[in-house]
């Protein structure tokens, strides 16, 4: 006997497939705003690029990231970017521990948030985090910087929490 899944149950499983592939249009007033702000935002064509490697269970990743150092680089963090390539990213330097706060205002794509201590370690990832929401990510603890990467990218690379990030920003031991 096969099952029929029912309308609802279709309807569901369009709607986050739909969403998946479509993250903004379920969002028509937040993605207008957005577009509007974007075209003022100025995203560096060609950004200088880190190396940084993350150490998991599985063996070591290699990613190239662009490094937010600055309060301004770090306030515009990736909005406005409609891709991010596979194993890259954004890490973010809040300099000392500190709880830290993110949100995905004017942030197009969905992202997982690398939350990582100061001797390297990730503390948490929030996974697929929701483009355009305002509502606030925590670090669930203090943390030194803040590594993003393209939604669902932490799961399939494999990084869990205790993993480690190897970067200059975070002296070996």
């Amino acid at each position: 006997m096969s099952h029929i899944p029912s309308r609802a149950a279709l309807a569901a499983k369009f709607a986050l497939a739909f969403t998946l592939a479509f993250p903004l249009a379920g969002l028509p007033g937040l993605a207008h705003a957005a577009e509007a702000e974007c075209a003022q935002i100025k995203i560096d064509p060609n950004p200088v690029l880190d190396p940084l490697e993350i150490v998991t269970a599985k063996g070591v990743l290699a990613f190239q990231v662009e490094v937010a150092r600055t309060n301004e680089q770090r306030t515009q963090g990736l909005m406005c970017r409609k891709t991010l390539p596979e194993r890259g990213g954004m890490l973010f330097d809040f300099k000392v521990d500190q709880p830290v706060y993110m949100w995905m205002k004017n942030t197009l794509i969905p992202l997982d948030m690398v939350f990582i201590r100061a001797d390297g370690s990730i503390a948490r990832i929030a996974a697929m985090t929701t483009p355009l929401s305002t509502e606030t990510i925590s670090s669930g603890e203090p943390v030194r910087a803040v590594l993003e990467i393209g939604g669902g990218e932490a799961r399939r690379q494999g990084l869990k929490a205790g993993d480690k990030i190897a970067h200059p920003m975070f002296p070996a031991k």
